[in-house]
């Protein structure tokens, strides 16, 4: 069975949270949740823009969501693949889907940070036309022009 891109469902609630989450307890070793009131109600906090699950034979494997603005930028947010998925193009796929997506609300740029030691997340970036603006407080800053003809 393939990898299903598609926008959020009220129904995707706990599993995305979940996935989400249990990236970041992966990475920083501890989580407090209290950190991500975004997830609590995440149709809420992402109505204004696109948030995308990446589902596999039934199970939500990945996240990601894209904020828009009214200045023709876009930022990308909660990034996410399930630990046994990644290395698949699944968030490749994610992420290609949220610049088709952007584009197409009329967005120039987008912008997104990680933090400085998440080595993965940064190459994964770089990879994909994303080029470091600046380095605050520990974390990496990213822009991707979007000329009205890219991919």
């Amino acid at each position: 069975m393939e990898i299903m891109i598609r926008p959020f469902q009220p129904k995707d609630q706990i599993a995305a949270q979940n996935l989400i989450l249990a990236g970041l307890e992966e990475h920083w070793g501890t989580l407090d949740p209290g950190k991500n009131p975004d997830l609590d109600d995440i149709a809420r906090a992402y109505g204004d823009g696109r948030f995308l699950v990446a589902e596999w034979e039934g199970e939500i494997v990945g996240t990601g969501a894209l904020l828009l603005d009214d200045r023709g930028y876009g930022r990308i947010v909660r990034m996410s693949v399930a630990q046994e998925k990644r290395q698949q193009g699944i968030a490749s796929a994610i992420l290609n889907e949220l610049c088709r997506f952007a584009r197409q609300s009329g967005c120039t740029h987008l912008t997104l940070e990680t933090t400085a030691t998440w080595t993965n997340a940064i190459q994964f970036y770089l990879r994909h036309d994303f080029t470091i603006t600046h380095y605050t407080d520990g974390n990496v800053y990213f822009r991707r022009n979007l000329p009205a003809n890219s991919p």
